[in-house]
């Protein structure tokens, strides 16, 4: 039986996420499967990667094939990478120890990198932010301006108005006073 690891779609249109499985190559990709060793989610940034790293070495090791894009899921982890650490060890190139020790340094040097793009991205995430907020604060700003020009130029028209209407009253009596 040839097995694969694969991706199996879940998810509604247009915002799918995937189960990283080892599949018969015969079955249907979203079919029978043997075992699942993890979930992929692209949607996130970046993107979600939830992975069983013994279960999926293990297949590695015996002989399933990756396809393409699992393929590259599995290499980002360092399944492959530990998978070559191992046959070194088989082959008497260098202790255990010694692979421990390579393995950890490349995850430490993997996880700063993956920690300084969340970083950024939640440092321009921020400053979109307040670049958002200093425009809503202007553009208020600027209506409030607008409104205030015109409640002062209502309250000079009305103003204006009050001293027409008291005018005209006054000299009113006046004239009905000298007939």
């Amino acid at each position: 039986m040839a097995t694969k690891i694969r991706l199996q779609r879940h998810g509604r249109k247009n915002y799918a996420f995937y189960q990283i499985v080892i599949a018969d190559s015969r079955s249907p990709r979203d079919g029978r499967f043997i075992e699942r060793i993890g979930s992929y989610n692209p949607n996130t940034n970046p993107a979600t990667i939830d992975l069983n790293f013994e279960r999926a070495l293990y297949w590695v090791q015996t002989g399933a094939q990756a396809t393409d894009t699992t393929r590259n899921i599995l290499s980002e982890q360092g399944v492959y990478l530990m998978k070559h650490l191992l046959n070194g060890v088989k082959k008497g190139a260098f202790s255990m120890d010694e692979c421990q020790a390579k393995f950890e340094a490349w995850s430490k040097t993997k996880n700063a990198a993956v920690d300084a793009v969340k970083a950024k991205l939640s440092a321009s995430k921020v400053a979109d932010l307040n670049a958002r907020m200093e425009a809503e604060k202007a553009a208020n700003q600027a209506k409030a301006e607008v409104v205030a020009a015109k409640k002062a130029a209502e309250a000079a028209a009305q103003a204006a108005a009050n001293a027409t209407d008291e005018a005209p009253a006054e000299e009113a009596p006046a004239a009905e006073s000298a007939e």
